[in-house]
């Protein structure tokens, strides 16, 4: 008994472990939470499946054992106890009790016994009788199943553990152990993973996982076991009809739910049934939980906008989880598209400003995270919005990236036009990167800064003009921290460094802004010098300024806009199997009945010795015990035999 208090203690203490410590998650989730050294001590003791640890299993085996062996020796003492009825009585023993009175009654010793055994029935104890000479023995009892309840809650915990080993699949450790089973580690398609990592139908306890996307099935289900996967077939297959999902205002989930379709070899008819969070669908001993939702494939038409100052672009058509080789600047380069959101809700920018509100929303529409990769095998993620999102009162298109998940975006503000869309500001950028028209334009913007400085000499403006192209080939290249820092090298050890620094930069704006204007003009369609610049455009310049110093930043030769998606979903399922499972439920009913009697029920005792006297009449004695509630028992007993008392008074009143 003492080992298997023990034993029972420690399965607690795994089983506490295996509750707050989430269970057979992939390696790397584990590994970014503890750490490299806790990593390693935790997987050492197995406490990443600690229901299926073999330390685990070989307890519920000692723990069967021990406390099979305490039952089975202790049975037939409790069935004695519950069946003898200890009629081997002394009336010097009866009166030894606390609990006794005796009467001498003066009918015949047939009718006392009469009248003790209806006063014990009457109270719900049954009685046995034995004959001693001429003394009569009744013995009762009542209570008797709070010994069944000792019965009961040590094989009940003997039934739990048998549970917990049946869905401990120690099959599948020995299959393992054997080399008959392999813990598939790679990334592969379904169809790809080989035989000796698959599962057969209802082989084993499992807690799996799959993604179906919309109108597609699925037979498997996948097992995260330590650092690899096993494929688990089904019985049956499941169809995704349709997955719907609402939102909350502030766009969290509120809910989803997925329609599903059952195809069973077994049935005649599918079974049609929607699934959502806390409503799971079983069939055949497998349980279906909504677990989780993500996008199903959705497809995209994209256009690719080159950032090599050639103003080309490029169309890409391409699904979410597709990888494309897309050719770059002389380098092939993959594209790799990860996800795309159907809703982004941020804060309204107009009620915070209006009000400083911020449990006002607006969706701000769809947006898709994608990932390029260059020849070496780095790579950068990206995080691109269909629509232009407003921003201080003004519509830009971002362009997030990050060179890590960890990572908070960083965004390129991409400043709208007037068509709402990113043209002005790519020819734009595409100006900038031509050599003859930053030539013209820098020209230009030297000769108006000498004159209206009052300075004519031609020589000047051309070596002012050629360091405007030299700013604004640093500016591609490192944006408008490369350009100060280019400055103030050439300006250190003047005279006047502040005001060359300040004509430097004079010079490269006039610049710049020569180069808008003949955006402007060929957008417009007119002439360069009939170019009139209202406060909306000079600040769509002021914008684009900001986006042309972190182009430089981006890291990519290309943006992209999402054209046209036809947008897909999936369910994320979590299915369960646990055979042990109805084991472990009637051993929980047997524990709680168990533990029921046992302090709800007390087992109580009774006697009566009737002894003939020689003169007629004879004499009772009564007595009882019950060691649990001795009070309560008392007071039983007291009742009783007041019952005893009225009877024989009643009685002497009728004789009389």
């Amino acid at each position: 008994m003492n080992l298997a208090i023990t034993l029972l203690v420690v399965v607690s203490i795994a089983s506490i472990i295996g509750t707050v410590l989430p269970q057979n998650n992939p390696y790397n989730e584990y590994l970014i939470q503890f750490g490299p050294f806790w990593f390693e001590v935790f997987r050492m003791l197995n406490l990443y499946d600690v229901y299926s640890a073999w330390w685990f299993l070989g307890i519920l085996g000692f723990l069967i054992l021990s406390t099979g062996v305490c039952v089975s020796r202790h049975i037939p003492g409790v069935w004695r106890e519950v069946t003898r009825y200890r009629t081997h009585v002394r009336e010097r023993s009866l009166l030894a009790l606390s609990n006794h009175r005796r009467w001498q009654v003066g009918a015949d010793a047939e009718s006392a016994e009469m009248l003790a055994d209806s006063a014990f029935r009457g109270y719900g104890y049954r009685t046995r009788r034995e004959v001693r000479g001429d003394t009569v023995i009744l013995a009762g009892m009542k209570g008797g199943a709070t010994r069944a309840g000792y019965v009961l809650t040590h094989v009940a915990v003997v039934v739990i553990a048998v549970g917990a080993l049946i869905d401990g699949n120690i099959n599948l450790k020995i299959r393992e152990m054997t080399g008959d089973l392999a813990i598939e580690t790679r990334d592969l398609p379904v169809s790809q993973v080989p035989g000796e990592s698959w599962l057969p139908p209802e082989s084993g306890s499992f807690r799996g996982n799959i993604t179906i996307p919309e109108d597609s099935n699925s037979s498997v289900t996948f097992l995260q076991v330590r650092d690899g996967y096993l494929v688990q077939e089904l019985p049956f297959e499941i169809y995704l009809e349709d997955f719907r999902i609402d939102h909350y205002p502030n766009g969290m989930p509120s809910s989803y739910e997925s329609d599903l379709v059952i195809h069973d070899p077994t049935l005649e008819d599918p079974i049609r049934k929607t699934i959502s969070v806390n409503e799971p669908l079983t069939h055949r001993g497998h349980t279906l939980y909504q677990a989780s939702f993500t996008d199903g494939g959705t497809a995209l038409d994209l256009t690719g906008h080159i950032l090599d100052g050639s103003g080309a672009s490029m169309p890409v058509d391409g699904r979410v989880f597709e990888n494309l080789r897309l050719q770059l600047g002389g380098i092939e380069r993959t594209l790799e598209i990860d996800d795309f959101q159907l809703f982004n809700v941020n804060p309204d920018p107009r009620a915070v400003e209006r009000t400083g509100a911020r449990d006002e929303f607006r969706n701000v529409g769809p947006s898709f995270n994608y990932t390029m990769r260059d020849d070496a095998g780095q790579a950068r993620e990206f995080h691109t919005y269909m629509a232009p999102v407003e921003i201080d009162g003004r519509w830009y298109y971002l362009h997030g990236v990050r060179s890590s998940p960890g990572q908070p975006f960083q965004y390129l503000h991409v400043p709208a036009d007037d068509d709402a869309s990113m043209k002005t500001f790519l020819d734009f950028y595409a100006a900038l990167d031509d050599p003859n028209r930053v030539k013209q334009a820098s020209q230009r913007a030297a000769d108006g800064l000498l004159a209206q400085m009052g300075v004519a000499n031609p020589e000047l403006g051309a070596r002012v003009a050629g360091t405007a192209d030299d700013m604004i080939a640093t500016l591609l290249d490192g944006g408008f921290g490369a350009v100060n820092r280019q400055l103030e090298d050439r300006v250190a050890g003047s005279n006047r460094p502040e005001m060359l620094l300040e004509f430097s930069r004079s010079v490269l704006q006039r610049t710049l802004f020569e180069i808008y204007r003949e955006v402007l003009a060929a957008r417009e369609g007119v002439q360069l010098s009939m170019v009139q610049t209202d406060a909306d455009q000079r600040a769509f310049f002021e914008g684009a300024m900001n986006a042309v110093s972190t182009v430089s930043d981006y890291g990519a030769p290309v943006i992209f806009s999402i054209d046209h998606f036809d947008h897909r979903q999936a369910t994320g399922l979590q299915i369960t199997r646990a055979p042990g499972k109805n084991v472990v439920y009637a051993g929980s009913a047997m524990l709680t009945i168990g533990v029921f009697l046992l302090f709800y029920v007390s087992h109580r005792r009774v006697w009566a010795l009737i002894t003939p006297r020689d003169n007629g009449g004879a004499d009772l004695l009564m007595a009882g015990a019950n060691q649990r509630q001795p009070e309560a028992f008392a007071k039983e007993f007291g009742e009783l035999a007041d019952a005893v008392d009225q009877q024989l008074e009643r009685d002497n009143t009728d004789r009389g």
